[in-house]
């Protein structure tokens, strides 16, 4: 059963290889996933502008509450096997949650180049099994 939608952006090679290690982590498929550049993703996040949509990640949650950015770390790791730890911290400490997903996300770009094509290519191929 799909508890929630991560969108996620498609041209980011960090963004892809992070989402294939978060839906291998997701065993029970909690999560659907969903690039920011579909079309579906402008009915989800009907309530950004565009720029709000593509400056970060976030996560929809089945009622259709959307959490972007440091505030979508609680409710992640929420769905995840384990994830009770880190998502307890991101509720009681969110300013850090926020502070060290903006952190990440400003070095996406030199990240991505640092990973490896072939590694960008298997997550690709999680990533699409999981669509």
């Amino acid at each position: 059963m799909v508890d929630a939608t991560l969108l996620y952006d498609a041209d980011c090679g960090f963004c892809r290889s992070s989402l294939a290690l978060i839906l291998a982590w997701d065993r029970d498929q909690r999560l659907r996933p969903v690039a920011l550049q579909d079309p579906e993703a402008d009915r989800l996040l009907a309530g950004l502008s565009p720029e709000e949509r593509m400056a970060s990640w976030h996560l929809v949650d089945a009622d259709g509450t959307v959490h972007s950015a440091g505030d979508a770390i609680e409710g992640l790791f929420s769905l995840l096997p384990g994830g009770g730890g880190p998502s307890t911290l991101a509720r009681r400490f969110p300013s850090i949650a926020r502070l060290g997903y903006r952190q990440v996300a400003d070095l996406r770009s030199p990240l991505g180049r640092l990973i490896p094509r072939s590694v960008k290519r298997r997550a690709d191929a999680h990533v699409r099994r999981r669509t």
